[in-house]
């Protein structure tokens, strides 16, 4: 199957057929494989020469899996096989051929191969001839189906491949074999046809036969010979073959016929036929070609015979023209590899010219003049022009040439050919420098040609010296007649040379005389000439020139010629003349002290370079070290530009040489002290404001600065040591200063340029940071990294630059550190300044980060110290800590706000004024010392455990380990206590959680067992905050550990309580287990037994034991119930020995501290009593309770102006608790039933009234006197302590209150006055800026709501029918504060697009605000829901003119959340009602349980839901008049959240409406959310279904008609758009639209006759009946229908009678 398919026209059939069938071959068993083997000639045959590549390269691939199946089993079918496999492996395209080879190799190991060859010869010879003879394109491939184009291609690419073939053939059999072929190839070669694919139009056929006619050349010479005729013109008349696919192979078979057919010239016209094409190809530069043919041309032209070669002058002459004609073509210069080849193949032919024997000497003197003149010195003409031709090899060409010819001419030779040399150098010297001084003796010189002449001569001088271009191979022609030591290699053999230092050194002693002598001259007169013009003319390029002549010429003879030169033309000066006197031996020394200075002193000239050489040159003729230091350190001491220095400097780094001649004076005083001189200027230039200009030569300073410290020579520096110290020491104090004088402002490019000098020196200098010098550098730079940019004045790029300086500077000192175990003054003084910087409390918390940062890179780098890293890391974490003192001081300077919530909270007491730093925190800028300290040690704590493994010290390092996490949870536990942390201090905690200073991070890397212990020992010393961070790691290991429980399970009983002790207790006791707890509370309670009355106050007495008694009981219910009533009666008997210790009704002023304690914790217990006590209390116990209480209270009352004391603050506010669980417990129903009625009545008449007529006047004062609570947290306290007790106040009380009369002036109202003022002072209150306040006098309010609409009520009837439009507004106080609150909400919220959620930050003042809008709603909502239909009407009507209600659902649609979900636990995941905040209840606690940052979206929601339940019609009319973004987010959010909730509650309202109507009953379908409502009387029956809109109430609610029966159609109509028209208009429920429809159709009945203009009896929104009666007809109107008509009508007119009306 698969080999039908290969037989198949598609290609893509046959390509997967041949890989299916070389799978096939690899899977199936070898004896089912053979079986393919009979049809598999035929097949490959036809398949291995298609047109498609691909299937050729598959066919080879599967070949081979068949011939590794087979193996010799193919052998039967080789001879059928193997011409096309030979041709196969010729294939042009090459994976094709591969493959063909692969199987090849496969099929036969290499020694095999010739003898399968053998064996097919015939056979292959066959099908070659075949494909070379008598194959055409028609007869390969179909024609009826093969497209022409194709079919050619497929023919030209077979007679290529057969070509190549019979190549491979011959290549392949072994020599006699070839010759027994003879006779067959004898016929092919016989064939004209053959012969005229030397002609072929296809290039690679063309290629392929040049290459077939190479072989024969090579394996059948005697053959070729007899063919000659044939062969010689096909190769040798094609020799201008221009394609690159053919020329190599041509050229080959070119020298191949040459070689091989000696009388090759015989057969062809060579000056005719074969030279003009030469010359043409040559003059063209060979077309691109040169790289190919010019290696051919030597070999070729060395076997035209001397008869075709004449006249010799002639044909050299056209010969070398046509080179140079091809060397000046565009693409030859263009091409480095071309220009290259076609030079060397001229410089060779040359030499080969020279060489030529001519019998006559005339003739002989003739050609080498032409060779001289006319060819080479023109071409080395234009070489100097052509910038491009330079860099080639022409030049060591010319000196290979000229090396050649004058080891001729030193060897004397009995026939002349030394004279014959010697005249032909000599002529060549003299063109030479007639053309050079051609170039050079003009004015307009050209700098690049006299460059080229500079760098010709230095190869001339010395060419193995010379570096040579592109590192090319110096390749060297052998001819015949020169020395035997050559001659190791075959004719025109290449022969590689190479270039090693020992040879450049031989080559130098032994300089030719033949060439120095005339080389000099040359030299001497170009530099005399160049003199002249640099003298008279101030030519800048001569004088480049001459620096370029010296540096390779630097001999005293041309110094000599110049002098004279300068002498002829310039007067010296008189200081150079006494110079010259003291050094006139030496032309050098003159020519430096008459010329050079001159022109090195000149400002106009920018580049130097050039004049630096000659500077070289000059000390390269001293003779002495001494000599060179005297002449330069005179140079140093000249008022010469630094760039000079810096130039000599570098070229003495860069080479050896050169730094041997100038080391003396660099390590000299001289250079030094000038130096250092340098270093002050500049780092004071760059401190100082400088004009722009001298910064771009300061730059050139600092470079020579940066060279003379970095650079070094066998680990030396290159200037002394001492001057090396003196130029940090003046660095270092530069930037010192750089920080104070950044305000200038141009300190960048001096740090940048210091940085840049630095950062070389710590980099390349080994052992540079043992000076001192350089460590203080190295800290100033760390200094300025380690402060924020605003401080030093730095830009970023300065900061990295610096950052980066030093990072290397510690990594060098790291590394010397472990090499010379020295102590480091950098690490010590870096870490005391570290200390200091986080212990003066100046940072902020970017300062610190910053700070942080760079430790944190120190400290990695000291890290990479092998072996020492823990040593060295150790003892900076040391030097940076605090001591002990330190740390106290540290602790003693944290602000002791932190201790008010603890205390607040009862989790710790303190019966003592708290010591310690009384700071405000509420603006502060920097961040306490402490935290900085702590932060910053814990950075480096954490470093070092994530690094470095544990020395041998563990427990010395654990314990200080240990201390800096300990303070750092000290520090962390500090801001947790704050109440409200300033932003400074969150972005701190922000910090650290980014930078993983964390305790979480710390127990990942580290056991904290230790750290427990260590926290619980310090908790236990010193208490308070130390006792709150230790329940903070007890609640994060969640395990509190058998020491701690230690400290109460002692064998001898309780041990005496301290302050540290106690608050331990008190924050373990919520940790411990019951029994544990109990255990406690039982030593408590019998130490509370046996107190004396002077321990009642004391630490270890009474207020102690109560205390942690306190904690025990707060924390649970303990099974302990039976002791507090005894607990209750020792307070009692202690009351009853000494009521002085009890503060009733006094004045705190003067009471003690421990006296307060002791009354807050008596206090704090009562309410515990209450919630846990089961045992029911005696009388007289509660009367000590109560009685307490309200004395407790009135010294609350009485001592306001002492509540900024913490402790009379707890007082106050445990007081104000203890009336707010008393309120609860007798509210609450279960305990009111057990208790005496007597009791109830007691405190209902007396207690309760008691405490609401101290403490509502309390409320008034406190915020009477502070109108803003930022003035500190004890107001806060105070104020949500006592308006928790205020919640708990009952209506009457209220009503009943004692405050005084407060009215404001022009307010409308219809209240009685004790009403209003109780309004007029509880109001304003709503504005206050404490959520507390806000919160109690909204509860407060809440009660008072329900009462005050029937006092308009009764003024109802003086807003009739004459006033049209009536309006009536709410409550004026509730009125006057919304508006004030919607001015400030304005600026708060108009900036936020509605329908956008606007975050309000918790507890801010706009939280207040917020907070305070939203509650004065839902006062107004709740009066609004109070008040009957008629005054709705009136107060919407105010409402809708004032356009309040419209400013609410703007701002509620920015304050609610576009996702309402109800934040809190998602177990309840079976629950498929998502929890929202319009589905759950808002609940406003005084003390705010809740989430705070949810309480103002719930607010706003529950506002919002209200608002649609209570004013439908007004909501909508506002939706229906939205802009049309509004409008779709209004729509969306309702119908998504708001709509269901409301809906359900609708129909469930009805259904569980207890509302009775006299002939109509009403149904609800809740899931169809329907309501129907059937109406009946006498004969008449009528059904309505009332259907709710999905996005209600905001769209319009159907009434679909169901049953009737006795109403005509016309009135049923109208009945149904009444009953339309209220439900839309009137801002109820659905029960008092179908109320106020009834009424109107029972009026009807009833004989009312209906409004002739709306249709209805009574009015949709007022409810009003027609009163107003037109005189004419009689008709009655509605008074507001009426108003419409008139004024929409402009008349006053009846509608219906059209009189007027009046």
């Amino acid at each position: 199957m698969v080999l039908r398919k290969l037989s198949k026209r598609d290609i893509t059939t046959k390509l997967k057929a041949m890989q299916e069938f070389g799978t096939m071959c690899k899977e199936r068993e070898a004896e089912v494989v053979k079986g393919v083997l009979p049809y598999w000639p035929r097949i490959y045959c036809k398949i291995s020469l298609d047109h498609d590549r691909r299937v050729r390269e598959a066919t080879q691939q599967s070949f081979e899996q068949l011939i590794l199946k087979v193996k010799k089993h193919l052998a039967p079918y080789l001879k059928s096989i193997m011409g096309y496999w030979l041709i196969a492996q010729c294939d042009t395209y090459s994976p094709a051929a591969s493959a063909a080879k692969v199987a090849f190799e496969k099929a036969f190991p290499s020694s095999k191969q010739p003898e399968a060859l053998v064996f097919c010869k015939d056979e292959i010879l066959n099908v070659l001839q075949d494909h070379l003879l008598k194959e055409t394109p028609d007869t390969l491939s179909d024609p009826q189906t093969v497209p022409e184009e194709e079919r050619e291609a497929k023919f030209f690419r077979i007679l290529t491949c057969s070509l190549l073939a019979l190549k491979k053939l011959l290549s392949m059999l072994p020599k006699k074999e070839v010759h027994s072929l003879e006779e067959k190839l004898m016929s092919l070669l016989s064939q004209n046809k053959f012969w005229k694919y030397s002609k072929h139009n296809i290039p690679q056929v063309r290629s392929a036969f040049f290459e077939l006619a190479s072989a024969f050349c090579q394996y059948l010479p005697e053959l070729v010979k007899a063919e000659a005729p044939r062969a010689c013109p096909a190769v040798l008349l094609s020799i201008d073959d221009s394609d690159a696919v053919v020329c190599a192979a041509l050229w080959e078979a070119v020298l191949y016929a040459v070689t091989t057919i000696e009388d090759c010239w015989t057969h062809v016209n060579a000056k005719k036929g074969v030279l003009p094409k030469l010359w043409a190809v040559l003059r063209e530069g060979g077309q691109g070609l040169a790289t190919v043919i010019y290696p051919n041309l030597l070999p070729f032209i060395s076997k035209i015979l001397p008869g075709i070669a004449e006249p010799k002058l002639e044909y050299f002459r056209t010969f070398f023209s046509s080179i140079i004609k091809g060397l000046s073509s565009e693409r030859a210069i263009a091409s480095p590899s071309e220009s290259s080849a076609i030079v060397t193949a001229f410089m060779e032919c040359l030499r080969f010219a020279i060489l030529q024997k001519i019998d006559e000497a005339g003739d002989q003197r003739q050609i080498h003049q032409m060779l001289i003149y006319d060819q080479l010195i023109p071409l080395t003409n234009a070489v100097l022009k052509e910038p491009r031709l330079q860099n080639g090899p022409f030049f060591y060409q010319i000196a290979e040439t000229l090396s050649s010819w004058e080891a001729k001419a030193e060897l004397p030779d009995g026939d002349g050919t030394d004279e014959v040399f010697q005249k032909l150098l000599s002529d060549f010297w003299d063109h030479l420098l007639k053309m050079c001084v051609l170039h050079v003796d003009t004015l307009d010189a050209e700098e690049k040609s006299l460059f080229a002449i500079s760098g010709m001569l230095e190869i001339l001088q010395n060419p193995k010296s010379a570096t040579k271009p592109n590192n090319r191979k110096s390749l060297k022609i052998r001819f015949t007649d020169e020395d035997e030591s050559e001659r190791n290699t075959e004719n025109g053999k290449l022969m590689e040379v190479r270039n090693s230092d020992s040879e450049i050194e031989a080559g130098l002693q032994h300089s030719s005389l033949l060439r120095k002598e005339p080389l000099e001259n040359l030299v001497c007169s170009l530099a005399e000439l160049s003199i002249v013009y640099v003298n008279e003319q101030k030519s800048e390029q001569h004088l480049k020139f001459l620096s370029a002549l010296l540096n390779s010429f630097s001999s005293n003879r041309v110094f000599q010629v110049l002098l004279e030169q300068g002498n002829d033309t310039n007067s010296a000066q008189a200081e150079s003349q006494n110079e010259m006197k003291a050094h006139c031996e030496s032309p050098s020394v003159q020519f430096l002290y008459t010329n050079l200075i001159t022109w090195l002193k000149e400002d106009w000239r920018k580049d130097t370079h050039f004049l630096v050489d000659i500077l070289y040159s000059v000390l390269n003729c001293c003779s002495s070290n001494d000599e060179r230091k005297i002449i330069l350190d005179n140079l140093t001491k000249m008022d010469l530009k630094w760039i000079i220095f810096l130039q000599i400097i570098q070229k003495a780094c860069s080479s050896t040489t050169k730094l041997s001649l100038v080391s003396d004076w660099l390590k000299g005083d001289t250079l030094g002290e000038r130096l250092v001189v340098l270093t002050d200027d500049l780092c004071h230039l760059g401190l100082k404001p400088v004009a722009a200009s001298s910064e771009s030569s300061s730059s050139e300073r600092w470079t020579l600065l940066s060279l003379v410290l970095s650079q070094h020579v066998k680990n030396e520096s290159l200037i002394g040591e001492t001057f090396v110290e003196k130029i940090i020491d003046k660095l270092q104090a530069a930037l010192s200063k750089a920080k104070d004088l950044s305000e200038a402002g141009n300190t960048e490019p001096s740090v940048s340029f210091i940085c840049d000098v630095a950062s070389s020196f710590f980099s390349s200098v080994k052992g540079c940071l043992l000076m001192p010098s350089s460590e203080d550098l190295l800290l100033t730079i760390f200094q300025l990294c380690a402060q924020r940019q605003d401080a030093t004045h730095l830009t970023g790029n300065l900061v990295c630059k610096l950052k980066h300086t030093w990072m290397s500077g510690v990594n060098s000192l790291v590394h010397q550190l472990r090499s010379m175990q020295k102590q480091s003054t950098f690490l010590h003084k870096s870490a005391l300044w570290v200390k200091n910087q986080i212990q003066s409390s100046s940072l902020d918390v970017k300062s610190l980060q910053v700070l942080i940062s760079a430790v944190s890179d120190l400290l990695s780098k000291l890290m990479e110290a092998d072996g020492q890293s823990g040593y060295l890391v150790g003892s900076y974490v040391e030097h940076v800590m605090p001591n002990k003192t330190e740390w106290e001081k540290l602790h003693e300077s944290l602000s002791t706000e932190w201790m008010h919530k603890p205390l607040l909270e009862g989790r710790l007491s303190m019966n003592c004024e708290p010591l310690g730093s009384c700071v405000k925190l509420c603006g502060i800028t920097k961040l306490p010392g402490h935290l900085c300290t702590s932060a910053l040690l814990s950075k480096m704590v954490l470093l070092v455990l994530e690094n470095v493994t544990v020395h041998e010290n563990y427990d010395v390092e654990r314990k200080k380990i240990d201390n800096i996490i300990a303070e750092l949870l000290y520090s962390l536990q500090w801001i947790e206590e704050l109440e409200n942390p300033p932003c400074q201090l969150q972005e701190y905690l922000h910090m650290l959680e980014e930078m993983h200073i964390t305790y979480e991070k710390f127990r990942m890397l580290s056991d904290t067992t230790s750290l427990q212990q260590t926290i619980y020992d310090r908790s236990e010393e010193h208490g308070r905050l130390w006792s709150l961070t230790m329940a903070k790691v007890i609640c994060a290991e969640n395990a509190v550990s058998c020491e701690m429980k230690q400290l109460f399970k002692t064998t001898e009983g309780f041990p005496p309580l301290t302050e540290g002790r106690l608050h331990t207790l008190q924050c373990l006791s919520p940790f411990l287990l019951e029994e544990e707890k109990n255990e406690l509370v039982f030593h408590c309670v019998a130490k509370l037994m046996t107190c004396t009355q002077a321990e009642l106050s004391g630490t270890d007495g009474a207020f102690g034991c109560l205390s942690i008694l306190n904690s025990c009981l707060n924390d649970s219910s303990i099974d302990c119930d039976h002791l507090l009533p005894g607990i209750l009666k020792i307070i009692i008997s202690w009351k009853n020995n000494s009521e002085d210790s009890f503060l009733f009704s006094c004045n705190l002023k003067e009471t003690s501290a421990q006296l307060l304690g002791f009354n807050i914790e008596v206090i704090r217990y009562l309410p515990l009593l209450l919630k846990y006590s089961t045992a029911p209390l005696a009388d007289s116990e509660w009367d000590f309770i109560m009685c307490s209480m309200l004395a407790w209270l009135e010294t609350t009352s009485e001592n306001r102006s002492l509540y900024r004391v913490p402790l009379v603050q707890i007082f106050a506010c445990v007081s104000c608790d203890l009336a707010s669980a008393l309120s609860a417990y007798f509210e609450a129903p279960k305990t009111t039933e057990n208790l005496p009625m007597n009791l109830i009545s007691e405190w209902k008449e007396f207690f309760s009234e008691g405490i609401h007529n101290l403490l509502l006047p309390l409320l008034v004062k406190v915020t009477g006197e502070t109108k803003n609570t930022s003035e500190g947290s004890f107001q806060k306290s105070v104020l949500t302590s006592l308006g928790e007790a205020l919640t708990y106040i009952s209506k009457d009380q209220l009503l009943n209150h004692k405050l005084p009369a407060k009215f404001v002036a022009g307010q409308k109202t219809n209240l009685p006055d004790k009403l209003q003022t109780l309004l007029n002072t509880l109001s304003p209150l709503l504005l206050f800026r404490a959520r507390p306040v806000q919160i109690s006098v909204y509860h407060m309010l809440y009660k008072l709501m329900p009462e005050l609409p029937k006092f308009d009520d009764e003024d109802l009837k003086s807003y009739g029918d004459e006033e049209e439009e009536s309006a009536l507004s709410p409550p004026a106080a509730l009125m006057s504060v919304l508006a004030t609150q919607e001015v400030l909400l304005e600026n708060i919220l108009e900036c936020i697009p509605v329908g956008e959620f606007a975050v309000i930050q918790p507890l801010s003042d706009e939280f207040c605000l917020v907070l305070g809008y939203l509650l004065t709603w839902k006062l107004t909502l709740a009066f609004f829901k109070a008040a009957s239909s008629q005054l709705r009407v009136l107060y919407s009507q105010y409402l809708r003119r004032t356009k309040s209600l419209n400013k609410l659902l703007y701002h509620l649609f920015r304050l609610m959340p576009e996702n309402p979900i109800f934040p809190g636990p998602t177990s309840e995941v079976q629950n498929k009602d998502t929890k929202t905040f319009f589905t759950e209840e808002l609940h406003l606690d005084v003390k705010g349980t809740g989430v705070l940052s949810s309480q103002i979206p719930h607010l706003a929601c529950s506002v919002y839901h209200i608002t649609l339940k209570d004013l439908p019609a007004m909501v909508r009319l506002w939706w229906n008049s939205c802009e049309k973004r509004v409008f779709n987010v209004v729509d969306k959010f309702t119908s998504k959240y708001v709509s269901s909730v409301l809906s359900s509650q609708e129909i469930a309202s009805v259904q569980t409406s207890t509302q009775l109507f006299n002939g109509m009953t009403v149904k609800a379908r809740s899931a169809a959310r329907e309501v129907i409502a059937t109406y009946s009387v006498d004969d008449i029956f009528i059904e309505l279904i009332i259907q709710l809109p999905s996005n209600y109430p905001l769209g319009s609610i159907t009434v679909e008609s169901g049953k009737r029966v006795g109403v005509a159609v016309q009135q049923w109509r109208n009945w149904m758009l009444q009953l339309s028209t209220y439900l839309t208009h009137q801002n109820g429920s659905i029960m008092e639209g179908l109320s106020l429809w009834k009424n109107n159709v029972d009026k009807r009945f009833e004989g009312v006759e209906d409004c002739m203009i709306c249709f209805s009896v009574i009015h949709g929104s007022n409810y009003s009946l027609p009163k107003k009666a037109c005189r004419t007809c009689k008709k009655k109107f509605h008074s507001a229908c009426l108003y419409k008509w008139f004024t929409s009508s402009n008349k006053s007119t009846c509608p219906l009678c059209r009189e007027t009306f009046f």
